[in-house]
């Protein structure tokens, strides 16, 4: 299936508006209005915020409700390979012609006015989970909270805040709480709130927010726990202890994302054998993925190839948590960053981690670092570690310089969403 009809009518969308991200919701409420509204009539939803886990945690809750056999629409964002992977319509990805008919009806309703890519995409995201039955709908938080376009649910079923931290200062605040209160923009009145692991500034924040609008809270800590016992995920609540496998999502801090989507599947209402579902069967790529096919696996038949779309401080930390407990390999990194990232504050973690880091240029993206750029930035802080940071053309070449060196490598391509996505439309 070629997806030409909606890439046309995408590319005409990015020219609507001089800027990617202007943080507002006129545009926003501008059209739903002339689409007559569809945010009020969408199946309840679930509204998923936070800087790390929002993906993943969306993911196990879908999971779980899936096992329940309820039909859950899902929105998400950034797609890796193609734009019909943020749009989920009662568990089945859009297809072409659905929504080429509804970014067609958008780009109609919004008659030429000044409104971004993203916000045009989320109205037809809404516009087509508005017409399609569903027991749920959960939305992600694109950027923020309080301006995103996704905040325009009156009433959710329930609202969640996984784990803050320093992110996209640009457009949130250079401070944890000024980011917690963006996140905490999603926050209404009366809605059951779920909030993740957080730090005590951005806790602070967030039920200071949830109090003010009599939100009941229902917070990891305090009401909610998860820990490990003898290989086995142990959560509880007020309503009991559960013994679980452990997430097959790879990494500990999926640990707090699967406690996190559990503590959302009790409040609403679902049975116990539906967190074992939602821990063990979802399915979320680029999140510490194994690659197991393609090209690149080809080029490096005995190396072990894996994937992670992570780009702030707080992922390069879980990244480097999870690469510590793996068996003990030469490990090695190629990495691909935006230029508005944190790139020392990523890298720093994973210097300890690994013997040797490739810099690649994000293909297609005008924001990327420069491969060699990338690798500069590496090698000045990292040469305490012993870790050689140097340039390449491309990840394919990249690969075969390791495993000319190292057969038996592991490799981390890492440091973007947009890397990992070209690594999964070229080579996967």
């Amino acid at each position: 299936m070629t997806a030409a009809g909606s890439d046309i009518i995408l590319e005409r969308m990015m020219a609507l508006h001089p800027k990617v991200i202007d943080l507002t919701l006129d545009r926003v409420w501008r059209l739903l209005a002339a689409l007559d509204n569809p945010q009020n009539t969408v199946p309840p939803v679930v509204h998923i915020a936070g800087t790390n886990g929002k993906g993943s945690t969306l993911a196990m809750i879908r999971a779980g409700l899936e096992a329940a056999d309820k039909r859950v629409h899902a929105y998400t964002s950034p797609h890796l390979a193609r734009f019909h992977e943020r749009i989920r319509l009662a568990g089945r990805l859009i297809s072409e012609a659905d929504l080429t008919a509804l970014l067609d009806e958008c780009y109609a309703a919004n008659n030429g006015a000044d409104i971004t890519y993203f916000e045009i995409t989320t109205c037809a995201a809404l516009l087509g989970m508005a017409r399609s039955a569903a027991d749920y709908t959960l939305l992600e938080v694109g950027l923020g909270g309080r301006l995103d376009a996704t905040n325009v649910i009156a009433k959710p079923a329930l609202s969640i805040i996984t784990p803050v931290s320093i992110d996209h200062q640009q457009f949130l605040g250079e401070t944890l709480p000024e980011i917690a209160g963006e996140k905490a923009g999603i926050i209404k009145r009366g809605v059951p709130l779920v909030v993740g692991p957080q730090s005590e500034a951005a806790l602070e924040v967030i039920e200071t927010k949830a109090n003010a609008l009599g939100a009941p809270l229902i917070v990891h800590g305090q009401h909610w726990h998860v820990s490990t016992e003898y290989g086995r995920m142990i959560y509880q609540d007020e309503h009991g202890l559960l013994d679980l496998p452990l997430p097959n999502l790879p990494g500990a801090h999926q640990l707090q994302n699967a406690g996190t989507a559990i503590a959302a599947l009790r409040q609403l209402g679902q049975p116990n054998e539906m967190c074992e579902q939602a821990v063990s069967t979802a399915q979320w790529p680029a999140r510490m993925q194994r690659l197991r096919g393609g090209p690149l696996v080809e080029a490096a038949p005995q190396a072990e190839l894996w994937l992670d779309g992570g780009h702030n401080p707080a992922a390069g930390k879980a990244i480097a948590t999870h690469l510590a407990t793996l068996p003990k390999q030469p490990t090695y990194l190629i990495c691909g960053m935006l230029n508005t990232k944190d790139v020392a504050g990523y890298m720093r973690p994973l210097a300890s981690v690994a013997q040797g880091l490739y810099g690649v240029s994000i293909p297609g993206e005008l924001n990327t670092l420069k491969a060699d750029e990338t690798a500069a930035l590496a090698a000045a802080f990292t040469a305490e570690h012993g870790l050689q940071a140097q340039a390449a053309e491309s990840t394919t070449e990249a690969v075969r310089h390791i495993v000319a060196q190292e057969p038996a490598a592991r490799i981390l391509i890492c440091g973007s969403l947009y890397l990992a996505g070209a690594v999964l439309r070229e080579h996967h």
